[in-house]
């Protein structure tokens, strides 16, 4: 099933909530909401009585006992979906800064472990260190029954919301659920983004604690199913499993009811469930579903929790996410003047928080949702790759976890003693690069006729000597019409050819160890602009010139609008690359990496948004390959054979009907077969009205994905910025090499500080001679930790 993507204010909506709490949502508007004196108490209505909804009461509640709070909940105090809850140690904490009692209510029933286990195929291995703490969610609802009603909230179950409590309450808190009425009634103003994914789960349980949070894999004839387990009880643990949509239907689960399908996991499962049978609580496959809203607020109702946003479970995080929530919501009210500034304050505290645990959430979902391309690594390296799939836990963070487990995975992988995985050496073709890292090609708009001068010595000569363990150039164009901006460098005259040889000369000599690579591209549509700083992507003022592309589309509505390209000026450019390649190789570089992402000539012609053509070079993906690859063979054959090539793709165009994932594996597996030494792999940039889905290393599981699906080495690039990342997703086997830019402009000797900070001194990153008395780190005052952000105090009477 393809993943599919909602946009609940067009129209569409998740299940129907009653008619009743629509109707209530649909008055908010109708009529202003009371308003209290200044000393007046608030009047405060929540719907939902889940566990942020209830936590969000009490809370309130204790702060100010005056203030009147009313829970409606539909369904009776002891029905719920699901069995246990895992809470962190951050959320605990924030727990016992602001209600003491419930914290410690919470101590009593917690069930506690360290340990992961991870089953592939027989072999079981352990990471400890973790520290998890769960209790059961009926047993964590009660808790929060008892506290509210201690303190005076009225908790009415079995109880639809009126529909008139934007008019009777100063606040109404929308935490009712997923499938949020609230939000569904206001898609206008909340503006949702419902996505649902590819996998098919069930919530389920068993009668005995598992010793550890236990992730086993199953390889059945109909594909791979995974199980997800942790006590939280003495006498319980929640079992999930799931597998992805089209194995649900192979296996049949479609067809069975809840009774059948628990029992056929529990068989599939057997061993890790020792032959004890699966409980249910009216349990039912379903779909992850991701919610994002663009407003959490809208007059004086707001959402928490699941209305505002999902996480998938994989990460432990809904209940979490919606206790914090309640956290927030209830110090921004006691900080702030009005609702209004209340309510703003509360998002912008939680949003950044929850797009982080959100982006957190989709990488650990995709993880499981492409498990079988995994399976083939070696066990350890399994393990290791299921345990930093969120980028949550890192190489360093598992390193002070679980040492030895760290240290087995590293040597396995062929870490000498004391080197990080950054730090090993990669062959490409006749070249051997001495680390992992690439300073990633970077446009600096300084040439002069084409001409690198002495700013490029400077700029790729410091990162060079920086420790790098390859260099590569900004693209170099290959003809003078081929520009980005007119400062754009190239290769199309013999006097850039001898600039370029003055800078790999420097690298080779000063900097031994250090390959140099260049970037050949052509702008294609993209060019005849201004320099990035003054005005990225815009016409010059005066001296444009001509632009060709795969067909006549402008980047953007002011952008100059090319000439289609004709088949005699297809084999000119064909040649112009030749020319710079021929020239490269004169100049002394070590690699050369062909341009086709990022929208420029080549990527247009790959991409289905910008290549219309319905000649031989357009339609098919097979079609739109056709000059890329002539393209590059052609350079192939005139670039020296012991010397690698490499190609830069987008691997999705971040738009709707533009390349995807799955296009982007075939392109890179194309050019695998033309002789490819690896594919280095970004995104977008394509078309103007991208929407790309920005976060740390965002781009790396594009990577991932093709080095798994293909087998050809992958440079990963995009937002990754520091060396544990480096080293974590080298560890995982998620890239070969990874190419870092921003880093490198903070820091030219990036590569050279990463060793140092990590006490690592070898062959991986030497020092050069003049540089080697700034080889130790430099002292550092001390900083002191921050408070905690939500302590409420106690100054609050606790109302019993």
């Amino acid at each position: 099933m393809e993943r599919t993507i909602v946009n609940v204010a067009e129209g569409a909506r998740g299940c129907a909530a009653s008619a009743a709490t629509a109707a209530w949502a649909r008055t908010a508007t109708d009529a202003p909401h009371p308003q209290n004196e200044p000393d007046e108490p608030l009047r405060v209505a929540v719907i939902g009585g889940g566990p942020g909804g209830l936590y969000a009461a009490a809370l309130l509640k204790r702060l100010d006992p005056a203030r009147e709070i009313t829970v409606w909940e539909r369904n009776a105090p002891d029905d719920t979906f699901g069995f246990g809850v895992v809470l962190s140690d951050e959320t605990l904490g924030g727990i016992e800064h602001a209600d003491p009692q419930v914290y410690e209510a919470l101590q009593r029933h917690f069930t506690r472990w360290d340990d992961i286990d991870i089953v592939h195929r027989t072999h079981r291995h352990t990471s400890g260190g973790h520290g998890f703490a769960a209790l059961g969610r009926k047993r964590l609802l009660e808790i929060l029954h008892t506290r509210c009603r201690e303190l005076g909230v009225d908790l009415r179950f079995r109880t639809e919301a009126p529909h008139d409590l934007p008019h009777t309450h100063d606040l109404v808190i929308a935490a009712d659920g997923i499938h949020s009425a609230t939000r569904d009634t206001h898609a206008d103003v909340f503006r949702p983004r419902v996505t649902t994914h590819r996998c098919r789960y069930i919530w389920l349980a068993a009668d005995f604690p598992f010793d550890s949070f236990r992730f086993e894999i199953a390889e059945t004839e109909h594909g791979v199913m995974q199980l997800h387990g942790y006590p939280y009880a003495p006498d319980a643990s929640t079992v999930i499993i799931e597998m992805r949509e089209e194995v649900w239907h192979a296996a049949g689960f479609d067809e069975l009811g809840e009774a059948e399908s628990i029992e056929r996991c529990g068989k599939i499962f057997a061993e890790a469930l020792r032959g004890r049978p699966l409980k249910s609580n009216h349990s039912t496959w379903t779909t992850f579903r991701t919610v994002v809203n663009d407003r959490w607020s809208h007059g004086n109702i707001v959402l928490l929790g699941d209305a505002a946003h999902t996480a998938h479970f994989s990460i432990g995080s809904g209940t979490k996410l919606a206790v914090e929530d309640a956290l927030a919501l209830a110090a921004c009210l006691e900080e702030r003047d009005s609702l209004p500034e209340a309510l703003a304050a509360y998002e912008e505290e939680r949003r950044p928080v929850v797009a982080s645990t959100q982006r957190a959430a989709r990488a650990s979902l995709e993880w499981f949702e492409n498990i079988a391309l995994y399976l083939d690594q070696p066990p350890r390296q399994f393990a290791f790759n299921l345990l930093t799939r969120s980028r949550r836990v890192t190489h360093d963070n598992l390193r002070l976890r679980d040492a030895r487990f760290t240290e087995t995975v590293e040597r396995e992988f062929g870490c000498p003693p004391g080197t990080p995985p950054m730090f090993t050496p990669f062959r490409l073709r006749g070249l051997t690069l001495r680390n992992r890292v690439v300073v990633s090609p970077m446009d600096m708009y300084s040439a002069v006729d084409g001409v690198p001068g002495d700013f490029h010595l400077v700029h790729l000569g410091a990162r060079a000597l920086g420790g790098a363990g390859l260099v590569m150039t900004e693209m170099v164009c290959v003809s003078e019409e081929g520009r980005i901006t007119p400062g754009c460098a190239g290769l199309y005259t013999g006097r850039q050819a001898e600039a370029w040889k003055r800078i790999t000369n420097f690298v080779h000599d000063r900097a031994p160890g250090t390959a140099i690579g260049v970037q050949l591209g052509h702008s294609g549509r993209k060019g005849s602009t201004r320099l990035m700083w003054e005005g990225m992507d815009e016409p010059l003022d005066e001296g444009n010139w001509p632009l060709v592309a795969p067909s006549a589309l402008p980047y953007k509505k002011f952008s100059q609008t090319p000439r289609e390209l004709s088949r005699a000026q297809l084999t000119d450019i064909r040649e112009q690359f030749t020319a710079s390649a021929v020239r490269a190789a004169r100049a002394g570089f070590d690699l050369l990496e062909l341009h086709c992402a990022h929208g420029y000539l080549l990527s247009g012609f790959l991409s289905p948004l910008t290549n219309r053509r319905t000649d031989a070079y357009g339609g098919s993906l097979e079609k739109r390959l056709r000059f890329p690859l002539e393209v590059f063979d052609a350079v192939r054959n005139v670039w020296p054979g012991e010397r690698p090539m490499t190609v830069r793709v987008s691997a999705t165009d971040w738009a709707e009907g533009g390349t995807t994932a799955e296009d982007a594996v075939e392109i890179a597996r194309a050019f695998a077969a033309h002789g490819a030494d690896a594919i280095d792999v970004s995104t977008g940039q394509v078309v103007a009205d991208e929407r790309p889905e920005f976060g740390r290393s965002y781009q790396t599981p594009f990577a991932d994905r093709i080095r798994h699906s293909t087998g050809i080495p992958v440079i990963a690039v995009g937002a990754i910025s520091s060396w544990d990342d480096v080293n974590s997703l080298i560890l995982a086997g998620r890239t070969d090499l990874c190419a870092l830019a921003r880093p490198h402009l903070y820091d030219p000797h990036w590569t050279l500080h990463a060793a140092a900070e990590q006490g690592y001194t070898g062959p991986g990153a030497p020092w050069p001679a003049p540089y080697r008395a700034g080889s130790r780190r430099p002292q550092t005052g001390r900083t002191d930790a921050p408070k905690p952000r939500l302590s409420l105090g106690g100054g609050a009477a606790d109302g019993g």
